[in-house]
This record gives C-alpha cells, structure tokens and sequence, in this order.
C-alpha cells in the first residue's frame, strides 16, 4: 500500500517560515513529479509548486520568491519551504506524487496538514 505523510504545518505569525515534508512510501518503482497544492475554506484546491524527477520546478505566482520546492529521489521526499508567509496562505496543504505503484502510473495525494498564517 502507497502512503503520501505530510509534517510540517502548523500556526504561524505573518512574515514567518515554515518547512513541509512529505514521504512516499510502499511499492514504489518511481516516482515522476511530485507537487504540493492548498485548498482554503470555501475555494478550489489549486497548485502552489511543482517539481520533476530532474528536478524542474514551477510555482503559482501566488508564491514565486516566497515558496521553494525541492526533493529527495533516495528517500522519495519533497519539501516546501515557506517564507514570508501571509495570512492568504492559510489553507490545507496537500501533497501530490504522480509514480508508477508496480506496472501502473497513477497520482496519489497525502491526507493534508494545515497552515495557518495569523495577521
């Protein structure tokens, strides 16, 4: 069985920083891109950074010199971390790895972790 774990979240005032972690783990063959998008009350969930297995990434403008995304391939990780935060940046932050689980590629989400930004 396939699990995405997220750690991380948590409160925090504004202009403060805060890292996410999340872990793949099970029958993992590969794992192509991983991503974390947010979901706030109310609202659609929507991507905030993306990154390859060569590690190219992509950023919500929403985020861009703010938000950092990185991985780590030997312990099917990705990180974010998270600068100047904002209260707008409150939401449920969720992890995503798109990976081939045995012979079948599929997209997995982590369970969320909350981030709250207080003003």
């Amino acid at each position: 069985q396939v699990q995405l774990v997220e750690s991380g979240g948590g409160l925090v005032q504004a202009g403060g920083s805060l890292r996410l972690s999340c872990a793949a783990s099970g029958s993992i063959s590969r794992i192509y891109t991983m991503g974390w998008y947010r979901q706030a009350p109310g609202k659609q969930r929507e991507l905030v950074a993306g990154i390859t297995s060569s590690d190219s990434t992509n950023y919500a403008d929403f985020v861009k010199g703010r938000f950092t995304i990185s991985r780590d391939n030997a312990k099917n990780t990705v990180f974010l971390q998270m600068n100047s935060l904002k209260p707008e940046d409150t939401a449920v932050y969720y992890c995503q790895a798109f990976m081939w689980v045995g012979i079948t590629p599929s997209n997995y989400w982590g369970q969320g972790t909350q981030v709250t930004v207080s003003s």
